[in-house]
């Protein structure tokens, strides 16, 4: 008998608030993979290709054999998106986690737009029904010029499409936005144009990354010549304008992430001016402000 029953192709990424939960690989790398600031699936391991089904049901019978798959309360497939699989891949993969681990709450995913094209919102209901609760989804932005430019394979209008899929499925939708990401030229219209984005779809999570390049900048700058990078103050004013223009409902907000400069946390509309005051003082005197040293920050 293994010692441990997922077989992880490193290097495995989730969301910050995946932290405590089972890391359900499904699939091994991203089906697009071809956006220009993204290097999570570079690694020629990381080449995508869906698990082998039964695999994947035979760890969920491994585990909820063990005390400590039964304690499981929340479940993450990975990798990149589980989403471009069948429904009825995704179903037999829900049910198996039913079977095997009845403790779990939640079951989430990476969601790329792209993929939603092919699955109808009845489907997504079935999926929703099944136990699949939460959906994280890059938007990264919300202008179709830079879109265009980092080779993203979205449109605004196609984004907006997706996440209204996913809501009226009932599963929701964590968007996030990557501050910097147009750099200097194209700021104020990745800024507007984002919020623009989560205004139409009102999701009930929000959060900001700033787009990082750990291994170098060299293939970003090729592809997009006319970036350049926002200083810590300009990200700051991007941020204060993302979030100025935002007109939202019931969206918890987080810009906590340890890419970020200055940790914001809020829920929104109540938060607003509050999130507001911080950037702005952080702005004027970013020497007192609670900036995050260079050397905490990361991916």
């Amino acid at each position: 008998m293994r010692d441990f029953p997922l077989r992880y192709i490193e290097p495995v990424y989730r969301p910050p608030s995946e932290a405590g939960s089972l890391i359900l690989p499904v699939t091994n790398g991203c089906s697009w993979n071809r956006c220009i600031f993204c290097e999570m699936y570079t690694a020629p391991q990381k080449k995508f290709r869906a698990r082998d089904e039964a695999e994947v049901l035979e760890s969920l019978r491994w585990l909820g054999k063990h005390p400590h798959g039964r304690a499981v309360r929340r479940v993450f497939l990975a990798d990149g998106d589980a989403m471009v699989l069948p429904t009825r891949r995704l179903l037999s993969t829900l049910a198996a986690i039913r079977e095997h681990l009845p403790a779990v709450q939640r079951v989430s995913s990476y969601c790329l737009p792209r993929n939603l094209r092919k699955k109808s919102v009845p489907e997504l209901k079935e999926l929703a029904d099944a136990g699949l609760k939460l959906a994280y989804v890059g938007a990264e932005s919300g202008d179709d010029t830079v879109l265009a430019r980092i080779d993203k394979g979205e449109t605004f209008a196609g984004t907006v499409e997706a996440l209204d899929k996913l809501r009226d499925a009932g599963i929701a939708r964590s968007v996030m936005i990557l501050n910097g990401l147009g750099g200097v030229h194209h700021s104020a219209a990745h800024a507007c144009r984002s919020a623009d984005l989560a205004n139409a779809t009102q999701p009930e999570f929000l959060a900001t990354l700033v787009v990082s390049f750990p291994n170098g900048e060299r293939r970003f700058r090729t592809a997009f010549p006319e970036w350049s990078p926002l200083d810590v103050p300009g990200l700051l004013r991007e941020m204060a304008q993302f979030i100025g223009r935002l007109a939202l409902e019931r969206t918890i907000f987080r810009s906590d992430h340890s890419s970020n400069w200055l940790s914001l946390r809020g829920n929104l509309p109540q938060d607003k001016e509050k999130l507001l005051a911080q950037l702005s003082a952080a702005i004027e005197a970013p020497a007192s402000a609670p900036l995050r040293p260079a050397w905490a920050r990361g991916l």
